[in-house]
Protein backbone atom coordinates (compact mmCIF):
# COMPACT_ATOMS: atom_id res chain seq x y z
CA UNK A 1 0.00 0.00 0.00
CA UNK A 2 1.11 3.39 -0.66
CA UNK A 3 2.30 5.64 2.26
CA UNK A 4 -1.21 7.16 2.96
CA UNK A 5 -4.73 5.74 3.34
CA UNK A 6 -5.95 3.14 0.52
CA UNK A 7 -8.09 5.52 -1.13
CA UNK A 8 -5.32 7.72 -3.34
CA UNK A 9 -6.86 11.21 -4.12
CA UNK A 10 -5.23 12.79 -7.62
CA UNK A 11 -4.60 16.29 -7.57
CA UNK A 12 -5.80 17.13 -11.34
CA UNK A 13 -5.11 20.86 -10.64
CA UNK A 14 -1.23 20.46 -12.59
CA UNK A 15 0.83 18.05 -14.49
CA UNK A 16 4.04 17.02 -13.11
CA UNK A 17 6.74 16.00 -15.19
CA UNK A 18 9.40 13.59 -13.37
CA UNK A 19 12.60 13.40 -15.07
CA UNK A 20 15.18 11.35 -14.75
CA UNK A 21 18.19 13.01 -16.47
CA UNK A 22 22.09 13.85 -16.94
CA UNK A 23 24.63 13.94 -19.83
CA UNK A 24 26.44 12.11 -22.06
CA UNK A 25 30.28 11.34 -22.04
CA UNK A 26 30.09 13.52 -25.78
CA UNK A 27 28.88 16.51 -23.40
CA UNK A 28 32.73 16.75 -21.82
CA UNK A 29 34.27 16.69 -25.33
CA UNK A 30 32.86 19.93 -25.86
CA UNK A 31 35.26 22.74 -25.65
CA UNK A 32 34.94 24.85 -22.50
CA UNK A 33 33.10 27.92 -24.46
CA UNK A 34 31.19 25.34 -26.56
CA UNK A 35 29.53 23.99 -22.97
CA UNK A 36 29.18 27.95 -22.01
CA UNK A 37 27.44 28.92 -25.22
CA UNK A 38 25.29 25.65 -25.15
CA UNK A 39 24.44 26.34 -21.78
CA UNK A 40 23.17 29.68 -21.83
CA UNK A 41 20.82 29.06 -24.89
CA UNK A 42 19.13 26.32 -23.48
CA UNK A 43 18.86 28.63 -19.86
CA UNK A 44 17.10 31.58 -22.02
CA UNK A 45 15.02 28.71 -23.89
CA UNK A 46 13.73 27.18 -20.75
CA UNK A 47 13.21 30.33 -18.62
CA UNK A 48 10.91 31.52 -21.75
CA UNK A 49 9.38 28.52 -21.21
CA UNK A 50 8.54 28.55 -17.93
CA UNK A 51 7.11 31.73 -18.12
CA UNK A 52 4.92 31.31 -20.80
CA UNK A 53 2.95 28.78 -19.91
CA UNK A 54 3.47 29.30 -16.05
CA UNK A 55 5.36 26.83 -14.40
CA UNK A 56 4.98 26.16 -10.43
CA UNK A 57 7.67 24.03 -9.69
CA UNK A 58 10.67 23.18 -10.61
CA UNK A 59 13.20 21.85 -8.38
CA UNK A 60 16.67 19.37 -8.96
CA UNK A 61 17.88 16.38 -6.93
CA UNK A 62 21.73 14.85 -7.29
CA UNK A 63 21.76 11.31 -6.70
CA UNK A 64 24.26 10.53 -4.00
CA UNK A 65 25.15 7.79 -6.76
CA UNK A 66 24.98 8.95 -10.16
CA UNK A 67 23.50 5.40 -12.02
CA UNK A 68 25.62 5.68 -15.45
CA UNK A 69 24.04 8.64 -17.55
CA UNK A 70 21.56 9.30 -14.66
CA UNK A 71 22.42 11.85 -12.07
CA UNK A 72 19.98 13.89 -11.34
CA UNK A 73 16.26 14.05 -10.95
CA UNK A 74 13.48 16.13 -11.63
CA UNK A 75 10.28 17.36 -10.57
CA UNK A 76 8.83 20.33 -12.59
CA UNK A 77 5.19 21.08 -12.55
CA UNK A 78 2.74 23.12 -15.04
CA UNK A 79 -1.18 24.22 -14.80
CA UNK A 80 -1.26 22.41 -18.36
CA UNK A 81 -0.34 19.37 -20.41
CA UNK A 82 0.48 21.63 -22.93
CA UNK A 83 2.88 23.65 -20.51
CA UNK A 84 4.81 20.05 -19.88
CA UNK A 85 4.72 19.26 -23.79
CA UNK A 86 6.55 22.33 -24.50
CA UNK A 87 9.08 21.84 -21.35
CA UNK A 88 10.12 18.35 -22.64
CA UNK A 89 9.91 19.73 -26.75
CA UNK A 90 12.59 22.24 -25.93
CA UNK A 91 14.54 20.45 -23.27
CA UNK A 92 15.82 18.25 -25.79
CA UNK A 93 15.83 20.62 -28.66
CA UNK A 94 19.86 21.06 -30.20
CA UNK A 95 22.40 22.21 -29.32
CA UNK A 96 22.36 21.52 -25.87
CA UNK A 97 19.41 19.02 -26.04
CA UNK A 98 21.79 16.30 -28.14
CA UNK A 99 24.25 16.10 -25.35
CA UNK A 100 21.22 14.52 -22.53
CA UNK A 101 19.88 11.36 -21.51
CA UNK A 102 16.42 11.72 -20.82
CA UNK A 103 13.67 10.14 -19.26
CA UNK A 104 10.17 11.64 -19.16
CA UNK A 105 7.15 10.25 -16.89
CA UNK A 106 3.71 12.50 -16.69
CA UNK A 107 2.23 12.35 -13.16
CA UNK A 108 -0.38 13.73 -11.05
CA UNK A 109 0.29 14.93 -7.46
CA UNK A 110 -1.74 12.66 -4.52
CA UNK A 111 -2.55 12.03 -0.89
CA UNK A 112 -1.36 15.64 -0.35
CA UNK A 113 -3.73 15.89 2.59
CA UNK A 114 -2.41 12.59 4.02
CA UNK A 115 0.67 13.83 4.63
CA UNK A 116 -0.06 16.98 5.95
CA UNK A 117 0.72 16.66 9.46
CA UNK A 118 3.81 14.06 8.98
CA UNK A 119 6.16 16.66 8.78
CA UNK A 120 7.68 17.59 12.36
CA UNK A 121 10.68 20.03 11.54
CA UNK A 122 9.90 22.84 9.43
CA UNK A 123 11.94 23.36 6.32
CA UNK A 124 14.67 26.12 5.87
CA UNK A 125 13.62 29.55 4.84
CA UNK A 126 13.41 29.71 1.11
CA UNK A 127 16.73 31.00 -0.23
CA UNK A 128 16.84 34.68 -1.28
CA UNK A 129 15.33 35.01 -4.97
CA UNK A 130 18.67 35.69 -7.44
CA UNK A 131 18.77 36.85 -11.19
CA UNK A 132 18.96 34.46 -13.17
CA UNK A 133 21.18 36.03 -16.51
CA UNK A 134 22.24 32.98 -19.16
CA UNK A 135 25.17 34.90 -20.05
CA UNK A 136 26.54 34.70 -16.67
CA UNK A 137 25.39 31.45 -15.35
CA UNK A 138 26.59 30.82 -11.58
CA UNK A 139 28.60 27.66 -10.76
CA UNK A 140 25.79 25.14 -9.50
CA UNK A 141 25.93 22.83 -5.83
CA UNK A 142 24.00 20.51 -3.67
CA UNK A 143 22.85 21.65 -0.69
CA UNK A 144 24.36 19.46 2.32
CA UNK A 145 21.54 21.24 4.63
CA UNK A 146 19.37 18.27 4.17
CA UNK A 147 18.99 14.27 3.08
CA UNK A 148 16.30 13.51 0.25
CA UNK A 149 15.05 9.90 -0.24
CA UNK A 150 13.68 9.68 -3.83
CA UNK A 151 11.29 6.02 -3.42
CA UNK A 152 9.94 4.57 -6.14
CA UNK A 153 6.84 2.12 -5.32
CA UNK A 154 4.21 0.07 -6.72
CA UNK A 155 2.16 -2.83 -5.15
CA UNK A 156 2.64 -6.68 -6.55
CA UNK A 157 0.39 -8.02 -7.91
CA UNK A 158 -0.31 -10.72 -5.09
CA UNK A 159 -1.27 -7.60 -2.72
CA UNK A 160 -4.73 -7.80 -4.10
CA UNK A 161 -5.38 -11.52 -2.86
CA UNK A 162 -4.34 -10.28 0.74
CA UNK A 163 -6.47 -8.39 3.25
CA UNK A 164 -5.22 -5.04 3.56
CA UNK A 165 -4.96 -5.62 7.39
CA UNK A 166 -2.92 -8.65 6.78
CA UNK A 167 -0.47 -6.74 4.41
CA UNK A 168 0.69 -4.96 7.40
CA UNK A 169 -0.12 -1.31 5.98
CA UNK A 170 -1.25 0.30 9.25
CA UNK A 171 1.58 -1.13 10.82
CA UNK A 172 4.43 0.56 8.01
CA UNK A 173 1.91 3.95 8.69
CA UNK A 174 3.20 3.77 12.56
CA UNK A 175 6.36 2.84 11.63
CA UNK A 176 6.90 5.74 9.19
CA UNK A 177 5.03 8.37 11.20
CA UNK A 178 7.28 7.22 14.11
CA UNK A 179 10.67 7.78 12.27
CA UNK A 180 9.20 10.68 10.98
CA UNK A 181 8.99 12.43 14.50
CA UNK A 182 12.04 10.81 15.86
CA UNK A 183 14.23 12.27 13.06
CA UNK A 184 12.46 15.57 12.10
CA UNK A 185 10.73 14.74 8.53
CA UNK A 186 11.05 18.06 6.48
CA UNK A 187 8.42 16.94 4.27
CA UNK A 188 6.73 14.23 1.90
CA UNK A 189 5.71 14.72 -1.85
CA UNK A 190 3.65 11.90 -3.42
CA UNK A 191 3.32 11.45 -6.93
CA UNK A 192 1.18 8.98 -8.95
CA UNK A 193 2.09 8.22 -12.81
CA UNK A 194 -0.13 8.58 -15.06
CA UNK A 195 1.23 5.81 -17.06
CA UNK A 196 2.31 3.06 -14.64
CA UNK A 197 5.61 1.54 -15.49
CA UNK A 198 6.36 -2.12 -14.82
CA UNK A 199 7.94 -1.98 -11.47
CA UNK A 200 6.88 1.80 -10.38
CA UNK A 201 3.82 3.88 -10.02
CA UNK A 202 3.96 5.75 -7.53
CA UNK A 203 7.43 8.18 -6.60
CA UNK A 204 8.10 9.85 -3.03
CA UNK A 205 9.65 12.39 -2.79
CA UNK A 206 10.96 12.41 1.58
CA UNK A 207 13.40 15.32 2.68
CA UNK A 208 14.84 14.92 5.97
CA UNK A 209 17.65 16.66 8.03
CA UNK A 210 20.60 13.70 8.21
CA UNK A 211 21.71 10.87 6.47
CA UNK A 212 20.69 8.44 10.01
CA UNK A 213 17.64 9.57 9.78
CA UNK A 214 17.34 8.48 5.77
CA UNK A 215 18.56 5.23 6.76
CA UNK A 216 16.04 4.73 9.32
CA UNK A 217 13.26 5.98 6.99
CA UNK A 218 14.24 3.15 4.41
CA UNK A 219 14.57 0.34 7.40
CA UNK A 220 11.01 0.78 7.97
CA UNK A 221 10.35 0.52 4.48
CA UNK A 222 11.93 -2.84 4.71
CA UNK A 223 10.06 -3.95 7.54
CA UNK A 224 7.75 -6.77 6.72
CA UNK A 225 4.62 -8.02 6.73
CA UNK A 226 4.17 -4.85 4.12
CA UNK A 227 7.51 -5.28 2.30
CA UNK A 228 6.66 -8.59 0.88
CA UNK A 229 3.91 -7.00 -0.91
CA UNK A 230 5.30 -3.85 -2.69
CA UNK A 231 8.32 -3.01 -4.85
CA UNK A 232 9.93 -0.17 -3.78
CA UNK A 233 13.48 1.44 -5.44
CA UNK A 234 15.04 3.80 -3.03
CA UNK A 235 17.65 6.08 -3.99
CA UNK A 236 19.62 8.67 -2.42
CA UNK A 237 20.10 12.40 -2.94
CA UNK A 238 20.56 16.16 -2.49
CA UNK A 239 18.99 19.23 -3.30
CA UNK A 240 20.51 20.42 -6.49
CA UNK A 241 20.92 24.89 -6.32
CA UNK A 242 17.47 25.45 -4.80
CA UNK A 243 18.46 29.01 -4.77
CA UNK A 244 19.08 29.36 -8.57
CA UNK A 245 16.08 26.82 -9.68
CA UNK A 246 13.60 28.46 -7.24
CA UNK A 247 14.00 32.19 -9.23
CA UNK A 248 12.72 30.17 -12.85
CA UNK A 249 9.30 30.47 -11.41
CA UNK A 250 7.23 34.06 -10.93
CA UNK A 251 6.41 32.88 -7.70
CA UNK A 252 9.50 31.31 -6.74
CA UNK A 253 7.46 28.69 -4.79
CA UNK A 254 9.93 25.79 -5.27
CA UNK A 255 12.58 26.93 -2.82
Amino acid sequence: MPVGTGKMPLSRDSVVVLFKGGRLPAWHELTQEQRADYSAKHVELMLGVARVHGMTTLEGFKLLEPKRAWERFWVMEFPTLEGAEAWIEAEMAPPYGIYGYYEYYLARRFEQECFADWPTVPRLERPPRITVDPQDLPILNVNRSSCVLLEFARELPNAMLVPEPDRGGERRRELLRSVAQEHGLMRIEAFQLIAPQNDWLHTYVIELPTLAAAEAWMQAELEPPHAAYSSKTMHLARRWAPAFFASWLQTGDSG
